[in-house]
């Protein structure tokens, strides 16, 4: 890995991340580095025009990355950069596959690999489901809520008024489906079983972009006769990791500042221990 890259990238994205224009020193603490390091780095952002310095001789970037951003995000079609995630999942699963999007209380349904089995969830490209009875549609509704309890069911109330009993097993009741919805944040996936329709059970995970929002879902759908538990746990691994490996491709990086600090910590370190 090239350090002095990963310094330029951290730095950056510090002043992205930072809400006001930073300092070197701020900028030399907030990244554990020496002054002298964080003002050349700085000093050659500035030089590329990813950075520009304040009349106070502070630090905050440019445009540059909105230009870039926004040739990256147009050239991302979320359908083209699933789809080899979805497929490798059916082929693993042998379930039929979606990559579904929210359209306020329903989900609809943007591609899909249908299984092979003689017995199969149905649904079409094009098609619209209620967003709280599918699992995808749990997923889309869970990670656009606010996290806050208070403001979540309230938010809940207004986008989805009205909760239909398609099934027995239908949430009828905004308290019990947010309850379901934190749930679904805290473990990173969903599950609908037999909400819409009775014979038919599925899971779903998120799909972000790279600024983080959850932008579409991946849904598995099956016959509620295979959806066992013993099962779930060999299906929930690999569709996470196809969600995952799609957020990915959209430019999604949790952990990309934390590692860049590890690495320009480490690295501190060393140089600290040969002094």
């Amino acid at each position: 890995m090239d350090k002095t890259l990963v310094k330029g990238m951290a730095v950056l994205e510090f002043l992205v991340n930072n809400a006001q224009a930073a300092s070197v020193s701020e900028v030399a603490h907030g990244l554990s580095l020496l002054p002298s390091n964080a003002h050349r780095t700085l000093q050659t952002l500035v030089a590329l025009g990813y950075v520009r310095q304040a009349s106070d001789a502070r630090y905050e970037p440019t445009l540059r990355l909105f230009e870039l951003g926004s040739k990256v995000v147009g050239s991302l079609d979320i359908r083209h950069v699933a789809h080899q995630a979805m497929a490798t999942l059916a082929n693993e699963t042998l379930e039929t596959i979606h990559l579904v999007v929210r359209d306020g209380a329903q989900i609809v349904y943007l591609d899909k690999i249908d299984s092979p089995q003689p017995v199969a969830a149905y649904s079409r490209i094009g098609g619209r489901a209620p967003a709280q009875c599918v699992a995808s549609g749990k997923v889309l509704l869970a990670y656009s809520m606010p996290p806050e309890k208070n403001r979540a069911v309230a938010w809940l109330r207004q986008t989805v008024p009205a909760l239909k009993a398609y099934t027995a097993n239908s949430h009828v009741d905004h308290e019990i489906l947010l309850t379901d919805l934190m749930a679904v944040r805290e473990q990173g996936y969903a599950m609908n079983q037999g909400e819409w329709r009775v014979d038919v059970s599925g899971l779903g995970a998120p799909v972000f972009d790279g600024r983080g929002q959850v932008v579409g879902a991946l849904g598995m759908s099956m016959p509620s006769s295979r959806a066992l538990p013993d099962r779930l746990p060999e299906l929930i691994a690999p569709l996470r990791i196809a969600a995952a490996s799609t957020s990915a491709l959209l430019g999604y990086r949790p952990d990309a500042m934390a590692q860049g600090r590890r690495v320009l910590t480490e690295g501190q370190e060393r140089s600290m221990m040969k002094t």
